[in-house]
């Protein structure tokens, strides 16, 4: 136990040292690689888990599989209150470990040698936390079907999987193999969770075991629980990679519905494929799993609640009418099986990767289907749902993500990109390859920067800046006399400077603007002087 504390006492200073005046103790547990963190990296998860539904309980264990990368003796694992940590093994010895809020330090005593492959188990019970707001609001969703019968769902994207399950839950760090999932719920329930489900087992006490395998890597907050009495059918999609097998888990009653309004998969995989490359997961296949909240994007098992209904429960957000053309929740929520799912985010404070791509893959499925003009309304209108209230940026190490103008103005961002490379194949290649590069990887905002500026030819250390780590929006000043036009760029970060599309008395010019005035001659008395609405950047005649 002295070894336990010396180290303990270690770690808490190292974290003191860089803990924010403004984030608690707790924050900087969650969201660094703390030491105890750092020394391992995580290998496989099997995750066992029984439901109790009318108690709102659970209880199981998860096997945590690992590989040495140096030796050390303390071993981190995640678990949020109210749900307890009962016991940790490791070759069947039990392990001592402290609490410290939602991290628990667990102390090994077997040598832990560069290279090995080392497992625990940690077994665990409790009621875990409920979701009030599902999926903003993370936890359990206990709710019955109109037949009376349990409907029960996890969603914990915000607050963390470790509110259910314990893990290493920091997203820099994934199961390179995967994990198995054994479910257990009374015999007329059945589960649906990530991968594919590999077994049945009928057991004596009234209850059945669902074994789901996931063979890819996986984030933690994507893996998920959804009970349900559910009805299941299945189609296979000729992909880029091959035969993609979709499978689809509703409620029997809406069964009818789901087999005429999930046609909109394919046309969603139709268009990702175009424009990201190949469904990250083949090997695992391809879910839509109805849900009694909104949805959201756990890897292989997408959960769906849009009701059936094309739009966002029946509206168009973006008041253009191309937001009623398809179902906001399977092509938003799918969009995240390339850009959250396969490119993850090593720190939430990078949470624009998942967001601001995934939000521009709407534009891209309207663009893809009903054309670029289309596809330009759209984000336009988008656009309008911008709040410059914050950085899109947030906080590293502490679990602390940007402005919610990550989706929106990340959206808007990545079309102005767009038109400044002013090649709608070299843009498509770069989307293609960030998602062959970091295939099922984590990484960080500066590497996507640094590829997309390598593939594009471009400096956008600027551009990056300007519309990641500050609420300014680049305004155009004009002034016009007769056939000249001078203009400048202002409210910018040092640097920035991109080529603008512009139109004169309605013809085509390309400027490239900076802090300085400069002139343009067009030879004839100037009547009217626009930009290109695709580029976000606000106008001003002065």
């Amino acid at each position: 136990m002295k070894q336990i504390i010396l180290l303990f006492l270690l770690s808490s200073f190292l974290l003191n040292s860089i803990h924010s005046q403004n984030f608690t103790r707790q924050d900087t547990l969650r969201g660094t690689v703390t030491p105890e963190r750092a020394w391992w990296d995580l290998q496989h998860y099997e995750l066992s888990i029984q439901v109790f539904p009318d108690k709102e309980y659970i209880s199981g264990s998860n096997i945590v599989r690992y590989k040495v990368l140096k030796p050390y003796q303390l071993l981190q694992i995640d678990m949020q209150d109210p749900m307890k940590i009962i016991k940790v093994t490791q070759n069947d010895k039990e392990l001592d470990f402290k609490k410290d809020g939602n991290a628990h330090f667990i102390q090994l005593t077997e040598k832990q040698k560069t290279d090995d492959l080392n497992e625990i188990t940690v077994f665990f019970e409790g009621k875990p936390k409920v979701s009030r707001r599902p999926p903003w609001d993370g936890g359990f969703t206990w709710n019955k079907d109109i037949a009376g019968k349990d409907f029960i769902a996890t969603s914990n994207q915000g607050d963390g999987a470790s509110l259910w399950w314990p893990c290493k839950d920091h997203p820099s760090d994934e199961p390179d193999n995967g994990i198995v999932m054994n479910i257990t719920t009374p015999d007329h329930l059945m589960d649906v969770s990530n991968g594919r489900l590999k077994n049945i087992e009928n057991n004596d006490d009234g209850t059945k075991t669902y074994q789901w395998e996931v063979v890819n890597p996986i984030n933690d907050y994507g893996v998920n629980i959804n009970i349900a009495d559910y009805s299941h059918y299945s189609e296979t999609y000729p992909g880029e990679k091959g035969e993609l097998s979709c499978d689809y888990y509703v409620l029997p009653f809406n069964l009818d519905n789901a087999k005429i309004h999930f046609k909109q998969v394919f046309k969603m995989l139709e268009a990702f494929e175009h424009w990201f490359g190949p469904y990250p997961f083949y090997e695992d296949g391809y879910k839509l799993v109805e849900v009694p909240y909104w949805g959201m994007e756990h890897q292989s098992s997408v959960t769906y609640g849009n009701h059936y209904l094309n739009g966002a429960f029946g509206t168009d957000r973006t008041r253009t009418g191309w937001g009623l053309k398809f179902d906001f929740i399977i092509i938003h929520e799918s969009g995240h099986e390339w850009f959250a799912n396969n490119i993850t985010y090593k720190d939430i404070a990078d949470m624009w990767i998942h967001e601001g791509f995934t939000n521009y893959s709407e534009t891209l499925y309207v663009d893809y289907h009903f054309g670029t003009k289309a596809g330009n309304e759209y984000l336009q209108g988008v656009r309008k749902g911008i709040r410059n209230d914050r950085p899109i940026i947030g906080t590293y190490n502490v679990n602390k993500s940007g402005s919610s103008d990550m989706y929106a103005k990340g959206a808007a961002m990545l079309h102005t990109l767009r038109q400044v490379i002013n090649d709608d194949e070299k843009f498509r290649s770069i989307l293609r390859g960030l998602n062959k590069q970091f295939y099922h990887q984590t990484v960080t905002t500066q590497q996507i920067e640094d590829y997309i500026s390598e593939k594009s030819d471009l400096d956008l250390s600027a551009f990056f800046n300007q519309y990641l780590r500050t609420i300014k929006i680049p305004v155009l000043e004009y002034q016009v006399k007769g056939s000249n036009i001078k203009y400048r760029i202002n409210n910018i970060v040092d640097g920035f400077q991109i080529p603008v599309k512009v139109f004169i008395d309605e013809k085509e010019y390309w400027i490239n603007p900076n802090k300085d005035w400069q002139e343009l001659n067009t030879s004839k008395s100037i009547s009217s002087f626009e930009i290109d609405a695709n580029f976000y950047i606000n106008v001003l005649k002065v």
